[in-house]
């Protein structure tokens, strides 16, 4: 671990060296892959030198001790060697942390799709409800949010809506969201007072670049027709929305929202290549044989990774067994300690694998 430290630090310096000079910040295209570069380093590399520090602090002060000195300076001694040995450890088990291969969409946008799954009405309501608490989550953290497609039920509630979330870093935060999302409550529409469950899915993609998947032109056939609203009413009377089918897939996407058929189309190709850029990552990774599916799954109420029980104010993830009597606050979009709880869980089960 120490020679691949070190050889991260010299990296480091020659970057550093590099965007020092002229001709480097005269080149912007360079300068801002270096920058980007030096920028991932920069966590790393200074928790490295903590170390380091750490370290030459710990060896003075044992050598201190071969000396002779004062009973009570010699405790003060002590206790910092005790310190320091407690920081060391701490450090190491972030430079274990930041030696972890990174996941190459972290810095990604990603687009968000949530179908309301076993539960009728009750759970188009409660996809409207999770819509609602991630878009809290991303104003939260600054980010931008932006509909795609929707598809309403009867009574507002969402049989399947489709949005992007703009920020850096949204995928390394929202990709633990995928699966099925449970709801315990009394539905709005039974008068009987009873308790129902229901559940809905969210699948969670990361924005792929336009570079980053190459779609033919000719396989894509292009359809249109008149866009609805809520409860299949009417509310355009031009072809302006866009049905994509990617002829190769099987992949089929829609988009209704914008007045604007060319808005429309756009909107349905940015959905369609972060599906394509899915199905490739499948792919290339044995471990995951269908992504998508395996993100959403059936959306039967036997399926899920998360609870949240109204009656008992109360949201569990059993993934993590982290249960949490907040729900009001998390609806609002603090989502913060469930996603930090995740993330740790996830780094924890990699560094076992590495060591």
């Amino acid at each position: 671990m120490l020679e691949k430290l070190q050889s991260l630090e010299e990296k480091y310096e020659e970057l550093s060296e590099l965007l020092s000079q002229p001709e480097t910040v005269s080149d912007l295209a360079r300068y801002q892959k270096l920058t980007k570069a030096l920028s991932d380093l920069t966590d790393i590399v200074n928790t490295y030198r903590d170390y380091k520090q750490v370290l030459t602090d710990m060896k003075e002060a044992e050598s201190l001790l071969r000396e002779e000195l004062d009973p009570e300076f010699r405790d003060l001694v002590i206790q910092e060697i005790e310190e320091s040995q407690e920081r060391k450890t701490v450090l190491e088990r972030s430079l274990q942390m930041l030696l972890l291969p990174k996941d190459p969409n972290d810095d990604k946008s990603v687009i968000m799709e949530i179908r309301a799954g076993t539960g009728g009405e009750e759970a188009a309501l409660f996809a409207a409800t999770l819509f609602r608490m991630y878009c809290r989550y991303a104003e939260k953290q600054g980010w931008k949010t932006e509909v795609m497609d929707t598809s309403y039920s009867d009574l507002n509630g969402f049989k399947e809506i489709i949005f992007v979330i703009e920020g850096k870093g949204a995928y390394s935060r929202l990709k633990y969201e995928s699966g099925v999302h449970r709801v315990q409550r009394i539905p709005v529409t039974e008068s009987g007072g009873r308790i129902h469950t229901s559940a809905a899915t969210v699948a969670v993609l990361p924005e792929a670049e336009e570079v980053e998947v190459e779609i033919n032109p000719n396989d894509i056939r292009v359809d249109l027709y008149c866009s609805s609203g809520p409860g299949g009413q009417s509310v355009n009377t031009t072809q302006s929305a866009v049905r994509l089918t990617h002829i190769p897939s099987g992949l089929v996407v829609t988009c209704q929202d914008e007045k604007s058929q060319h808005k429309n189309k756009d909107k349905a190709m940015r959905v369609l290549r972060a599906r394509l850029l899915e199905i490739t990552r499948a792919e290339k990774d044995a471990e995951i044989a269908d992504t998508r599916r395996g993100m959403v799954g059936s959306g039967d109420r036997s399926e899920r990774i998360r609870t949240y029980n109204y009656p008992q104010g109360r949201v569990t993830d059993h993934r993590i067994g982290l249960t949490l009597h907040k729900l009001d606050y998390v609806l609002e979009g603090d989502l913060e300690e469930i996603i930090t709880g995740l993330i740790t869980h996830d780094q924890t089960e990699k560094l076992k694998q590495v060591n």
